[in-house]
Parts: structure tokens; sequence; C-alpha cells
């Protein structure tokens, strides 16, 4: 099975609706899985229009530990008040006790270390939930979700995708589309890692530029080739042509150029994929995905 990452470093370049129409348009070239890996904040289904109750199943895990105070055992030395970085632990007066603030641990263990008494345990919790269904297109979407306040947000989406890799081999599928979230941070490194191929998505301001390269440098540092959407490329003829420019000199290959368009906008209103949304946009991501499975294939 083939796996193509969609990601673009900076968030609202319309990386979730590209990733939308590209599913449907693959579709029709082989049977794929879609993962929604923006697991702070995923919102791929609704753009499919899939209701809560078309999920199949729905699971809380546990990728995350956070540390727990045993007050028999402590004796008030405030150490692991000192030693948190992350303002977790504060000191209750009253009762002469650390306190845990459950919101604000990470886990990292430097409490548990540094206490004498081995009076702070870490414990797993659940901290993300992952739900899998049927969208009304015939392909499963598989997606996260971190709970508020919960951290680990890099092992969900490796847990989100050993998801939809055991339904995409249950079911027999030839394709997987994974929809990063912004940025570079864990969650995106989570996303890249093991992918056949990585479609950057990209407009023309310039902090999407410069968003570009950095996650075209993650893209290169796991060695995954990739190529290149212009989204609302005439907003700025200028800039598109500096990004343009720069592909060439990277060797990134410019996969199709979208122009600015308002009913993009309708079709996520009526929680609709912008190619079924408006049939004028059907010639556009066809281009795109031919040109996407002539590189996925020959990888």
């Amino acid at each position: 099975m083939k796996k193509l990452t969609v990601l673009s470093g900076k968030g609202g370049v319309g990386k979730s609706t590209l990733s939308a129409s590209l599913a449907i348009v693959m579709a029709r070239y082989g049977e794929l899985i879609v993962v929604d890996c923006d697991v702070d904040a995923p919102n791929l289904e609704l753009v499919f229009g899939v209701e809560e109750e078309d999920f199949i199943w729905t699971n809380e895990i546990t990728t995350s530990k956070k540390a727990f105070l045993m007050d028999e055992k402590c004796r008030r030395r405030r150490i692991c008040w000192k030693s948190c970085n992350f303002s977790a632990v504060t000191w209750d007066d009253h009762q002469n006790l650390p306190q845990f603030n459950d919101l604000m641990c990470v886990g990292c263990g430097a409490c548990v270390f540094v206490c004498p008494e081995g009076a702070v345990e870490l414990r797993s919790v659940k901290n993300a939930s992952i739900k899998w269904g049927m969208t009304k297109y015939k392909f499963p979407i598989v997606s996260g979700s971190l709970k508020i306040g919960e951290s680990g947000s890099g092992r969900v989406v490796d847990s989100v995708k050993r998801k939809a890799l055991e339904i995409a081999e249950e079911l027999g599928l030839d394709f997987m589309i994974v929809d990063a979230a912004a940025g570079i941070g864990c969650p995106v490194i989570a996303s890249v890692k093991n992918s056949d191929y990585a479609l950057l998505v990209t407009e023309p301001t310039p902090a999407a530029f410069s968003d570009l390269k950095r996650a075209f440098e993650l893209v290169k540092h796991f060695h995954v080739p990739s190529g290149l959407v212009i989204n609302r490329w005439d907003i700025n003829h200028e800039l598109t042509d500096e990004i343009v420019e720069y592909a060439t000199k990277e060797r990134i290959p410019l996969f199709g150029k979208i122009p600015y368009d308002k009913r993009f906008v309708d079709a996520l209103v009526n929680l609709k994929p912008a190619v079924l949304y408006e049939p004028d946009f059907e010639v556009l991501f066809d281009g795109i995905v031919k040109k996407v499975f002539s590189e996925l294939l020959s990888k």
C-alpha cells in the first residue's frame, strides 16, 4: 500500500480542503483510506460530511503518563516542586504537601527522578481517542483526537496511523492519504515518517512561503520525495513566481496551481469536497492526482 502525506507547514492554506478533493478523485483509480492526523484539531471528517453516528468504532487510548503523589511517602522536601519546569507542581501551605496539576503535567518524570523517598510515580493515563467510519463516498476515514490539556500528540498520531494501516490491510486497500497537522512539530513528524510521498501545499504569502521551506526540510530529512501545489496562486503573482523559482531550484515538481475561488468556501460550508460541489474543479484536481500517481507509483 502506498502512503501519501499532505502537509503545509502553515495552517490555513487549504491543506484539508485539498486532501478531501484528492481523496475523491484518487478513489476512482484505486481503493483508499483517509487519515486525519491533526489530532489537536481534527476536522477532515467535517469536509466529508461525516457525522458522529457514522463512526463504526471509537476507543480511548493511552500514549502518555502523568505524575501522581503518594502522600504517605512524602517527606515535604519540596524538591519536586522546585524541579518542575512546567509549573505542574505547586506547594499547598495548608496541607504542607505538593499539589500536582494533571493539565500542566507532561509526564517528563523529573519529579520522580529527584524524589529520594519515591513518593512520586508516573501512571499511564488515557489521553486521546481514535475512531473510524465509512464516508458516503465508499472509503473509510480514521481520526484521532487528543483530549483537552493532554500531551503526546506525536505518539497519538503513531497510534492513529497504526489503526489505519490495520484497517487498510484488512480491507485490502491500495492507498492511504494522511492529512497532517500544521507546523513541523511532533505530530507532523509522526505523519511524515514511513510515507512514500509528501504533497506540500502552500499559498503566496510570506508566512506560508517561509513555512513551506521548513516543511520541505522536514520531508527531506526523512528522505521522503515531495511535490508541490500552490493554492490561491493568483492573490500574489510576484510571490507565486518566487515560490515556483524556489521549487525549481530544490527540484520539487509543481503539480498544480489552484486559483482563489469563493466556491471553495461554499463547499466547506455545505460539508462537501470542493471537487464534487463544483464540477468546474474536476479537471484541475484530476490533473493533480495524475501527477501524484505518476510519482507515487514510481517509488
